[in-house]
């Protein structure tokens, strides 16, 4: 089993609902909790029907916050007991032997609430004897270590949700990756990071997934981290995927393409047009692939690379030692997404689409389309007999010919 949970601060950004879509996409996970949707159920149906989770459950926002929704697959059978606007509990594979119990649960961000969050928990305890998990955001703390910077958090708030998970028989799962899972994203001395997010099971469960790890993943459009509740295995897969060089749309937004594009038209000492116009094309070509290597760089990689960087320097403290730094990456990236966007919309060639009107998916599915619907499969002799022959016997279309508008 693999579990996504995410307090995601809001899905009305259409590219905080991109990342989840790619988040999902990647770790394939059979059931995801969020939190803090704030949202309409409309919103949270669009979004599962993009990652092929159609089996859902809403808790509606209140006025213009909150908001939780369970999304799990067609093969995972999932049965919610009751809800609130603190937490949705569910029985797995109801009414077999080896059934257990999940529940997504959200802390009272107000302090002065928060005794409420643990009645709750002790109530939710009362009610099974299945093996239990709990996974979410608690918005409270274990231990001093778990918060770094700022005030110290009172001894007594840590104490009562220590008494609440023994009360409860919940233990701490632990965690891989990064120690906090929440970060204020201010400057200098102000700067704060606090694990907020964890999963509490029983002993029962426990042992029935020993193999189940945490893990803390990265996310860019919110200040909480994700939660992925999955077997080591699960966590490690990942998908490879190439593609061919071709004349990218979002060159043309870098002043110094048009520059590589003039210099590398020059005269040609070729005195047949066709041959003269074949090599200006080669020669541009060229001039292209070596520019992008050396000067506009790989969008996707470099996207990767800035993400990590700022991973590293927000974990470093880098709000506090360097925070023009951590803004810089930050507006980079804002760049970089747009071009990733105009990358996919090129590839899509859904010319009709304003630029901004944020659908990756869509754009994605266009492209596999048209690659389906380009794929030669052979060719054909005047007879009628078919030759099959590989897609790598024919020359590509940059081969061919390269057009400059």
């Amino acid at each position: 089993m693999s579990c996504l949970s995410w307090n995601c601060r809001g899905l009305g950004n259409p590219q905080t609902e991109d990342e989840l879509v790619a988040m999902i996409g990647n770790k394939d996970p059979k059931m995801v909790f969020l939190m803090e949707t704030k949202s309409e159920r409309s919103t949270i149906e669009r979004i599962g029907r993009k990652v092929q989770l159609t089996n859902i459950f809403v808790v509606p926002r209140v006025n213009n916050g909150g908001g939780l929704a369970l999304l799990w697959k067609t093969d995972f059978q999932v049965d919610v007991q009751s809800s609130s606007d603190r937490h949705i509990d569910a029985i797995i594979d109801h009414g077999v032997d080896d059934a257990w119990r999940f529940t997504g649960f959200y802390g009272d961000p107000d302090n002065a609430s928060r005794e409420n969050s643990w009645s709750l928990l002790r109530t939710l305890s009362s009610r099974f004897t299945l093996p239990w998990i709990c996974l979410g955001g608690f918005n409270e703390i274990l231990l001093a270590e778990e918060k770094q910077g700022w005030l110290d958090r009172p001894e007594r708030q840590m104490q009562s949700f220590r008494d609440a998970l023994d009360f409860c028989r919940l233990k701490d799962l632990g965690y891989s990756g990064f120690p906090f899972t929440w970060c204020n994203r201010r400057s200098r001395v102000h700067n704060v990071w606090v694990r907020l997010d964890r999963g509490v099971a029983t002993v029962d469960w426990m042992l029935r997934f020993p193999s189940t790890r945490v893990h803390h993943l990265e996310a860019y459009h919110s200040d909480h981290k994700p939660l992925l509740l999955c077997t080591e295995s699960e966590f490690k897969r990942f998908y490879c995927k190439g593609r061919p060089f071709r004349f990218e749309a979002m060159w043309i937004k870098e002043g110094s393409c048009e520059k590589v594009i003039r210099e590398s038209w020059g005269d040609s000492s070729e005195v047949h047009l066709v041959t003269r116009f074949n090599k200006k094309i080669l020669t541009c070509q060229e001039s292209l692939k070596e520019w992008n290597r050396n000067t506009f760089g790989h969008v996707r990689n470099t996207l990767k690379r800035k993400l990590k960087e700022l991973q590293s320097v927000e974990e470093s403290g880098g709000y506090m030692t360097s925070p023009n730094r951590v803004f810089n990456l930050r507006k980079d990236i804002d760049k970089l997404k747009r071009k990733e966007e105009c990358m996919w919309k090129q590839r899509a060639r859904t010319a009709w689409l304003k630029e901004g009107d944020l659908n990756t998916r869509y754009f994605h599915c266009r492209a596999s389309q048209r690659n389906k619907r380009n794929f030669i499969l052979g060719l054909e002799n005047e007879a009628g007999s078919l030759k099959v022959i590989s897609r790598t016997c024919l020359p590509h279309p940059n081969q061919m010919g390269l057009m400059l508008f």
